[in-house]
């Protein structure tokens, strides 16, 4: 871990894209102001767990099981013309 000393209104830049200035400082609060393209997501801790404890849960629970259409003699195609070699 990198570890950097800023003061108000200073900042640090990573990767050339992302921003990260001091905004201000009360008692033992740091206001950060972060810059980001909008295709890098920026979320505080306690978001991003969250969100990746949901996506892990959506992919471990199975999918619901659909039920089955009874069949048709007859087969249409997308249009609703009978398909040749079937039965009306």
């Amino acid at each position: 871990m990198l570890i950097l000393s800023r003061k108000t209104n200073e900042s640090i830049v990573i990767d050339g894209r992302i921003t990260v200035k001091i905004v201000r400082v009360d008692g033992d609060v740091v206001k950060l102001g972060v810059e980001a393209p909008p295709d890098v997501p920026v979320h505080r801790q306690e978001v991003y767990d969250e969100i990746q404890r949901n996506n892990k849960e959506a992919l471990t629970q199975g999918r619901p099981v659909l039920p089955r259409l009874p069949e048709s003699k007859t087969k249409k195609n997308l249009k609703g013309q009978i398909v040749a070699g079937t039965t009306a």
